[in-house]
């Protein structure tokens, strides 16, 4: 039998906010049943791209919403344009008259004037990655998680899926201009969704529940209220330790993950890799049925690749392959394509559609992202931040691109994300940037951490390290004074690439920019 429940008209009548030990403290502050039959909600951070996807999501169903945010984006712009209502902090201040749920962002704090002026009103209070699994209950749910490749494996597997013909909806954290119409389609705007039909249009399972694809993030245990018919876990490192505390604790959230997918006998599948994902420890005891992937040949899905020419070939299960030649660089991208793959076939698309499409994927903003070139500077966008990301990134630019061969360099701005982070893995860190000639790094962005964390380590800590160990390395601020120094430092053949999630995106541009103003 094939998962599905009710649709996603009739759970909106019957979600309950309290669900486990480990939900937000967001969703703590209401404890009784939400009821979104005829209901208004509002969203509070509507203009994240999580939280956008879920209000066209939500509307598509027949539930109108609206919302505000801090300021006026091309998001939000694009959400207004689309009819839903979205106002902004100026007047967002007071929640509307008849507004009767409140879906708040994971960014938003408990003190914001609408989480406070709702609870005064008893208007129950969801968040975001709870909003996300109630849209899921309905659907043929595809959670995509793991430490790494979650957001680029899940714009692989949306524009597969719909080059396919079996048209999902997709919620992903990046934005990509192949979603809306598959890499084999027409580009479009860059979007981080797309909303397909509530049933599977062809393939395999046409006329089962419609295919819902999206991350499923670690970070908060907010993968935990999500409800997949399918999963994927790529792999499981050490990372959010200023929540988990360590490696052990996020295994465990990651078995937890696991034991929400429903029985074999109702559909419920888990491919997760042969290697690097604790994989003993997360299957045992599972009812779903399980499939390993990886480059080893004991694996059930075994990956094969070159990553100088970016060929790609798996084989299923069944001893059948198929093969594609990859535009974007790298063998953890090769498997995030394989993984995709494997998860196209197991909601019943054609092999040879989804290889086709796999082989047109270009890929999506801040990943890999090539911007452009400059007095024979290639510049290059990428999202990297912890280690393993940032060691994978610059060794697939190292293979693919050889700067050396032109007589350049690696040269990389990497903007630390997070005290905590930078300081539980300065060593790790430190040795990430073996591929890179150059490193300049700017101040760590602050987002979640204490005031005490920030002072516990700083970015001259890790340039340390680095020099420690030969790279020669600087610390400067602001972006401004890093594009001027990028302009002494940069030289025809080198290979220029910035990475962080926070904003340091603006130097790659920034760099381009002056360039063309000259």
């Amino acid at each position: 039998m094939w998962w599905g429940r009710a649709g996603l008209d009739d759970i909106l009548s019957m979600v309950n906010t309290v669900k486990s030990p480990n939900q937000s403290p967001i969703s703590k502050m209401q404890a009784r049943p939400i009821e979104l039959g005829a209901s208004r909600p509002f969203m509070v951070g509507i203009g994240g791209c999580g939280m956008s996807a879920l209000a066209r999501l939500i509307t598509e169903s027949g539930t109108p919403i609206h919302g505000c945010d801090s300021t006026p984006s091309p998001v939000t712009n694009a959400l207004s344009d689309a009819g839903i209502r979205v106002g902004f902090e100026e007047s967002a201040g007071v929640l509307p008259a008849d507004a009767d749920l409140v879906i708040a962002s994971a960014a938003i704090k408990p003190e914001h004037p609408v989480l406070l002026e709702a609870t005064e009103r008893n208007i129950p209070i969801m968040s975001y990655p709870e909003a996300l699994g109630v849209c899921m209950r309905g659907r043929t749910g595809v959670a995509i998680a793991g430490t790494h490749g979650k957001s680029t494996t899940t714009a692989m597997l949306g524009c597969a899926l719909t080059d396919a013909g079996i048209d999902p909806s997709v919620i992903v954290g990046a934005t990509c201009n192949q979603l809306a119409n598959g890499a084999l389609g027409e580009a479009g705007k860059p979007v981080g969704y797309r909303v397909g039909p509530s049933t599977i249009p062809t393939g395999a399972h046409a006329g089962k529940p419609g295919v819902l694809i999206a991350e499923a993030c670690e970070f908060n245990r907010s993968f935990h209220n999500l409800h997949p018919t399918i999963a994927s876990i790529a792999s499981i490192e050490a990372d959010h330790l200023d929540i988990y505390g360590s490696l052990d604790a996020v295994v465990e959230a990651f078995t937890e993950f696991a034991r929400l997918i429903p029985s074999a006998e109702q559909g419920g599948k888990l491919i997760i890799a042969h290697d690097g994902a604790h994989r003993r420890e997360v299957t045992a005891g599972l009812d779903c049925a399980v499939e390993t992937i990886g480059f080893n040949p004991s694996s059930d899905w075994v990956i094969a690749c070159d990553p100088s020419s970016g060929s790609v070939t798996i084989t299923e299960p069944t001893g059948e392959s198929s093969s594609w030649t990859l535009a974007m660089p790298g063998e953890h991208n090769a498997f995030n394509s394989a993984m995709a793959f494997a998860l196209g076939r197991s909601v019943g698309a054609d092999r040879g559609k989804l290889a086709a499409s796999l082989g047109a994927f270009r890929g999506l903003d801040r990943r890999l992202q090539f911007l452009g070139e400059r007095d024979f500077v290639r510049v290059y966008d990428d999202y990297g931040h912890h280690p393993t990301e940032i060691d994978a990134t610059l060794r697939a630019l190292r293979q693919s691109q050889d700067p050396a061969k032109r007589g350049g360099r690696l040269v990389c701005v990497f903007q630390p994300h997070q005290h905590s982070r930078t300081r539980f893995f300065l060593e790790e860190f430190a040795t990430s940037f073996e591929h890179a000639d150059i490193v300049i790094v700017p101040h760590i962005y602050f987002v979640r951490d204490s005031q005490a964390e920030k002072h516990k380590v700083s970015s001259a800590d890790l340039v340390d390290r680095l020099r420690q160990r030969g790279v020669r390395a600087m610390h400067l601020y602001p972006f401004e004074a890093i594009i001027e120094q990028l302009e002494n430092v940069c030289r025809p053949g080198d290979l220029l690439v910035v990475m962080g999630a926070g904003p340091v995106w603006q130097v790659g541009r920034g760099f381009l920019k002056l360039g063309s103003n000259r």
